[in-house]
């Protein structure tokens, strides 16, 4: 087994499923981290896991993450200090509601299988990325 060190500036970034920008950090066998981000007034794609599920950890900026599971439904107010968790099939849309960038970091157990993972679907807020 290798170890792994990622920086923020060198880590790869892509656009997630669901819009937003992401920061790929380390994978292991059992997790994968990465770095969540929107846009002043963006609000991502609502979409749901098949396999996998996550916690996040917001680091700066302000919004609300809803999530439904099994006829839970909520929506939370996030900003730095808050963290949470998406169950699998977790249904789940955040938004930016500040005027910085709203930032998670986030863990994937297992690690992240690929772009199939996620799917979109219907959420509270109409998304604008």
């Amino acid at each position: 087994m290798a170890f792994e060190t990622r920086r923020l500036a060198e880590a790869p970034r892509v656009v997630a499923p669901d819009g937003s920008e992401v920061h790929i950090f380390c994978a292991s066998g059992r997790g994968s981290m990465a770095q969540f981000s929107l846009a002043p007034g963006a609000v991502a794609k609502a979409v749901s896991h098949r396999t996998v599920e996550e916690i996040w950890y917001f680091v700066s900026g302000r919004g609300r993450m809803w999530r439904h599971l099994d006829g839970h439904e909520e929506v939370v107010e996030v900003g730095p200090g808050v963290s949470l968790s998406i169950p699998v099939g977790t249904r789940f849309q955040f938004r930016c509601d500040g005027s910085e960038k709203l930032v998670a970091v986030g863990v994937t157990m297992p690690p992240w299988p690929g772009a199939e993972e996620a799917y979109v679907v219907e959420g509270p807020w109409t998304p604008t990325v």
